[in-house]
């Protein structure tokens, strides 16, 4: 038997014993060393935030690294004591189709290959929204996909960016990544000073990935007439916040809906998922993209259900939930 996070109910978590079982052709057995939360889907599916009146108990976990422990029938890419991560739950021990599962180099950092989900959503983020050589672009949200969006319009050629988010902490990780400019949305009139701030033109590109509305009204409100403001984030029901009238009609953006993982991709042929994600995997593994204060705090497997309470109730208490099984 092995242990796995999972809600038992909405806003609930718990830990259960799971059977393992053998494996299939095809497929590894992975003992689980460290792991990552997914704070913006995860969270809206673990509230059930959109009143799904089918909510069933669900796994809890994004991505986990650890070591290969038993090869399946068929697998070549793979031997016992190898490192690999992929999507998962937070379990002990795991299950893994080979095909779906990342080998690593011995010397990369786990922080960094965890980070692959986010960095997916990201680049996405990126290129949907056309960002080029020059362009002076705004970030809004700075959780882990925002900060990726920082590294990568970087990485692309932004002259200028320029990052917004309530809490400091991501400000600052953010300005290690490249950030020109960040602001506090608190403060007042985030749009508005970003707009001054790039030459009282607006940004090339603005890019949401809070999930809050009134950011997203921040982000039509920052952009030069006729940029792009990319929707990045998965957010609820519109309740207020968002004001489409005279500001979005005088600005006049195009309104851009980025999703990774819906292929085709808007590149179709020549990009997919699958093309984002071994661009990524290369950078990472190269040192082109950092991790280094994305993944905080990291605790104890026995102490992740708590934590994962406390980013419920305190968003500023972590940027992405880490979780080590090393005892």
């Amino acid at each position: 038997m092995t242990r796995e996070l999972y809600a038992p109910a909405i806003r609930q978590v718990a830990y259960r014993e799971v059977k393992e079982t053998p494996l299939a052709a095809g497929q590894i057995r992975v003992r689980a060393e460290y792991g990552a939360f997914k704070h913006g889907t995860e969270l809206t599916l673990w509230r059930n935030s959109r009143g799904d009146p089918n909510w069933s108990p669900i796994e809890l976990g994004n991505m986990l690294v650890g070591r290969v422990t038993e090869v399946g029938a068929g697998v070549t890419g793979f031997a016992v004591d190898d490192r690999a991560c992929a999507y998962s739950s937070m379990c002990e021990s795991v299950v893994w189709n080979a095909a779906e599962a990342w080998k690593l180099p011995e010397g990369m950092d786990w922080k960094a290959a965890v980070c692959l989900d986010p960095a997916d959503f990201a680049l996405a983020g990126v290129r949907d929204g056309h960002v080029r050589v020059g362009d002076d672009v705004a970030v809004f949200g700075l959780g882990a996909i925002g900060l990726f969006v920082v590294q990568l319009s970087k990485l692309g050629g932004a002259r200028r960016i320029a990052a917004v988010d309530p809490i400091a902490r991501r400000r600052e990780i953010a300005k290690n990544f490249g950030a020109d400019l960040v602001v506090d949305p608190t403060a007042g009139d985030p749009g508005g000073k970003i707009k001054k701030y790039f030459s009282s033109r607006g940004a090339d590109v603005s890019i949401d990935i809070s999930g809050n509305y009134s950011a997203l009204h921040q982000a039509i409100r920052s952009v030069a007439f006729g940029g792009n403001v990319v929707a990045v984030a998965w957010p609820s029901e519109c309740k207020g916040g968002l004001d489409l009238g005279a500001e979005a009609h005088g600005n006049r953006p195009t309104l851009i809906f980025a999703r990774a993982c819906s292929d085709p991709n808007r590149d179709h042929p020549r990009w997919s998922e699958g093309r984002i994600f071994e661009t990524l995997k290369g950078w990472f593994e190269n040192g082109t993209l950092k991790a280094g204060g994305v993944v905080d705090p990291v605790v104890p497997f026995e102490q992740a259900g708590e934590a994962w309470l406390r980013v419920d109730r305190d968003a500023a208490s972590s940027v992405k939930l880490g979780v080590s099984f090393q005892g």
